[in-house]
């Protein structure tokens, strides 16, 4: 009988033992098991876009913050620009040129914002979306459609969308890709971008002969990319048997730094950096390297046998904020100084159709981008209205321009 009694307390002992270390015991068990589900769904956060370094902005100064919009349309410069060239129909040239100089100008942003700034007054004739659109808008401005591109192929669009659209709107202008070059944006190898680019264009044109086709614009004109242009064009012709037939050719107008792994636009992909240039904050404005630049691409285009098609710069403008040194009234010169400079540059490497000019239609980035880079922003949605360098923009077309006539 004790012996039960003394067996029976012992279970009882234990159980009490095994309550008491499972109030210790579960709870870490459990939490481990919450620790191994939270590691199990964790996702790696984007890195954004390194073009603008990171580091201590530069303190606004006093000077600066009593900017106003009157003192800034006041540098919008009378301009004094050599009369367009209307050439003869050719099928290498724009069919942008009309009868007035605005069919040059042509913003990118979205289509509703675009729309609401031709109603506020800002004009212009073109709009990249960097998208493709069955039903663009209509009778307003002419929509560069454009197919996006990644080393697999098509991105962001269907084949059967594609033919849709070519159905809907015969013989547009489709960009082949935006930023091949660069990793964050389409991100192919020249060799693979010659082979993507042979299947759209076929794709295409046969479907709509008198389409246009517009290469994908590097980021910018400088001899690293066109390094890369050369490995695509090289390409192409070992391996289809012919030079790689583009109807339009195009640039992205930016100067930022080229180094792997830092602020700027990284090295392309595939391609050592031997030839890149490593361009500092200051230099993101400068006009001079810019003209360079431009004048070394279109001698590079005669070069390699393309002098005689028109060239566009389907992106370009002021990427760093106001506090990186970059306030209204510097963005306002930089807009203008490049508005005379694409106008005016002309040489014997320039396309003759157009006088010799280097550049034929340039496109700003952008009517309005609230996200990452917004110092080049030309509409104010919240006020519906311009803003102070969209108004820049406005005087600057007003002033050697008075015909609204868009682009057809």
């Amino acid at each position: 009988m004790q012996s039960k009694v003394r067996r029976q307390g012992k279970k009882f002992v234990l159980i009490i033992f095994l309550c008491i270390a499972a109030l210790f015991i579960l709870p870490g068990c459990q939490a481990q098991g919450r620790e191994e589900e939270a590691t199990a769904t964790i996702r790696p956060t984007l890195t954004p876009e390194p073009i603008v370094p990171t580091r201590t902005p530069i303190p606004t100064s006093g000077a600066l913050a009593t900017i106003t919009a009157t003192s800034i349309a006041t540098l919008a410069p009378t301009p004094t620009v050599t009369p367009m060239v209307t050439p003869e129909p050719d099928p290498g040239s724009l069919e942008t040129t009309a009868n007035t100089e605005v069919s040059r100008f042509g913003i990118t942003g979205s289509v509703g914002h675009a729309s609401n700034a031709l109603e506020a007054g800002l004009p212009f004739s073109a709009l990249l979306n960097w998208n493709v659109y069955v039903n663009p808008p209509d009778d307003e401005y002419v929509f560069w459609q454009m197919v996006r591109t990644e080393e697999e192929g098509i991105r962001r669009t269907t084949w059967e969308e594609i033919e849709l659209a070519i159905q809907a709107n015969p013989g547009s202008y489709w960009m082949v890709g935006n930023e091949p070059d660069v990793r964050w944006q389409d991100n192919v190898t020249p060799q693979r971008y010659a082979e993507i680019y042979h299947d759209i264009y076929s794709f295409i044109k046969e479907r709509d002969p008198e389409a246009k086709l517009v290469i994908g614009g590097v980021t910018q004109p400088t001899p690293l990319r066109r390094a890369y242009l050369d490995i695509v064009l090289d390409t192409y012709k070992e391996k289809y048997g012919q030079e790689m037939p583009i109807d339009v050719w195009n640039v992205h107008a930016f100067t930022l730094r080229e180094e792997r792994d830092s602020w700027g636009v990284d090295i392309p992909p595939g391609m050592d950096d031997e030839l890149a240039i490593l361009y500092e904050i200051e230099d993101h404005d400068d006009l001079e390297i810019l003209e360079q630049n431009l004048i070394d691409f279109r001698a590079w285009m005669f070069d390699r046998g393309f002098g005689n098609k028109p060239l566009i710069i389907s992106e370009y403008g002021i990427l760093m904020p106001e506090d990186y040194g970059f306030p209204p009234e510097r963005v306002a010169e930089f807009l203008t100084g490049t508005f005379k400079m694409f106008q005016t540059l002309s040489g014997d490497t320039g396309f003759q159709a157009d006088g010799g000019r280097l550049v034929q239609q340039w496109f700003w980035y952008s009517v309005y981008d609230d996200q990452v880079y917004p110092t080049g922003n030309l509409y104010d949605p919240s006020a519906g209205q311009l803003t102070p360098l969209g108004d820049v923009w406005a005087k600057y077309v007003s002033e050697f321009s008075t015909d609204n006539d868009l682009m057809p």
